[in-house]
């Protein structure tokens, strides 16, 4: 499966340099900045952005993910989202524009706690399959918890030890197995290879473990209340990860809000359905702009 070409650009905020990935549209339009989700690099927002043909599309690598080292200030929420705040300000003043922010999984969670935190410069948000169930509590806590083991005996064990445990490809693989719903075996081959090829490039043991703690202990819905941009939300109705029922929900809290249910898909919308998550996020931008 191919998209359109991107180009690798490197950002500078400060001492900080960001790896990121550009796919060309029309500079008069504002751009896209997508941020893709936990363990992932640009490479899983690909289907996606290189889809969306009308405008500049911005993929970056979240730091200590793909190319982008980790920040000093550490894999916290806070961090994270101060992050991006510095990035999306960069990227506006190369551009001329502000960039729409675009969030998938682990992603969602940090746009939205950006929005919610500087909602007077957010004008819109995308989230596409959002984080809307607490991962510590309900039915799924203790396969959280035994992940959470999983990534802090990661972090613990030696360097070799630890990281051929983390990129140990049957886990990886077995990660891969349980996010897909698609029955189509081409699709799934790719899904499996890309998962294969780019979840073990995390920088570190150290600030994945970090960064797997802050993405189960926080969700979108924490922040409902302050998302009164309006905002499109995609998600699958086969959603393991983050289930359908609290995602309608959180869709029923906000105010103004576009709602893109896709049936018979999981958590991996920006594989399984890259297509329509691209024209919905285009549609949005549309009567937005």
């Amino acid at each position: 499966m191919r998209s359109r070409q991107s180009q690798p650009i490197t950002i500078r905020l400060g001492s900080h340099s960001t790896a990121a990935w550009v796919y060309p549209g029309d500079r008069q339009q504002r751009p896209l900045l997508m941020v893709h989700g936990f363990r992932g690099d640009h490479h899983g927002m690909d289907l996606i952005a290189g889809t969306i043909t009308d405008r500049e599309v911005i993929v970056p690598d979240l730091p200590g993910f793909g190319l982008t080292v980790p920040l000093d200030a550490g894999s916290s929420l806070s961090a994270f989202v101060d992050y991006l705040v510095a990035l999306r300000t960069e990227i506006a003043g190369q551009r001329g524009m502000t960039p729409i922010l675009v969030g998938h999984s682990f992603g969602s969670i940090l746009v939205s706690h950006l929005a919610a935190r500087h909602r007077e410069t957010v004008d819109e948000l995308v989230l596409i399959n959002p984080i809307t169930s607490p991962a510590l509590e309900g039915p799924a806590r203790f396969l959280t918890g035994a992940t959470r083991a999983y990534y802090a005996l990661g972090a613990r064990l030696p360097e070799w030890a630890g990281r051929s445990l983390l990129s140990n490809p049957a886990i990886v693989r077995a990660m891969s197995v349980a996010m897909a719903t698609t029955r189509d075996p081409g699709l799934r081959r790719y899904i499996h290879d890309q998962h294969g090829q780019h979840f073990s490039s995390f920088a570190d043991r150290a600030s994945l473990s970090e960064a797997f703690a802050t993405s189960v202990a926080h969700t979108v819905t924490e922040v409902a209340d302050h998302l009164t941009m309006p905002t499109l939300v995609i998600a699958g109705d086969k959603d393991a990860i983050a289930p359908i029922g609290p995602t309608r929900a959180f869709v029923a809290e906000l105010s103004d809000v576009e709602f893109v249910e896709l049936h018979g898909v999981g958590h991996l919308v920006h594989y399984e359905r890259s297509e329509d998550a691209a024209s919905a996020i285009t549609e949005f931008c549309h009567r937005r702009l």
